[in-house]
């Protein structure tokens, strides 16, 4: 992704989060970070464990929420690993589901629900009938058209409050950014 230029605007975050995105931290955290990201992609995987680490530095002063953005044409496995982390989601295990698949993201098959979902402590047999149904494809395909509407291009991007953040995505650069936004 480019970085915009020095007199462009900054994208927006076009849908505002809400009771229907994945969110970790309080409702009410001062900053809320929302990352659109895809379980296939490895910066994705570095992203959310720096994410991780920004959580925990600043515990309740920062929301991370997650939405869906499967590059398809690069990441064959993306769309159905996020069919995956909604299905999970549905019993409750979305956070769970999601950190497996990026620790797993060389074992991103139909074949591996066995592998995850006894160890998440999800019903297989609902997990694998959601899945064959495709029934959570609508939510994995209105999060990617909310991500192109705000402007995502690749992934992981991130937004601050709403507005893009086009900096590092290294631990350090990133706090800096949040603690700028929590002063605003």
């Amino acid at each position: 992704m480019t970085a915009p230029g020095p007199h462009a605007a900054a994208a927006r975050l076009a849908v505002p989060v809400g009771g229907h995105d994945h969110g970790r931290g309080p409702v009410d955290a001062p900053v809320t970070l929302v990352e659109y990201g895809d379980f296939e992609c490895r910066a994705c995987a570095a992203a959310t464990a720096v994410l991780r680490e920004v959580r925990h530095r600043l515990e309740d002063r920062v929301r991370l929420v997650f939405r869906h953005f499967p590059v398809r044409h690069s990441h064959p496995h993306a769309q159905w690993a996020a069919e995956a982390a909604e299905a999970a989601g549905a019993q409750g295990r979305f956070w769970e589901m999601h950190d497996e698949l990026f620790v797993h993201q060389n074992l991103l098959g139909d074949e591996h629900l066995d592998l995850y979902a006894p160890r998440l402590g999800l019903d297989s047999v609902r997990l694998r009938r959601d899945l064959a149904e495709h029934v959570y494809a609508p939510r994995v395909q209105a999060d990617y058209e909310s991500g192109e509407r705000s402007g995502v291009g690749g992934t992981p991007t991130i937004f601050i409050d709403g507005v893009r953040y086009d900096g590092s995505h290294e631990l350090e650069p990133l706090i800096a950014a949040v603690a700028t936004a929590a002063r605003r």
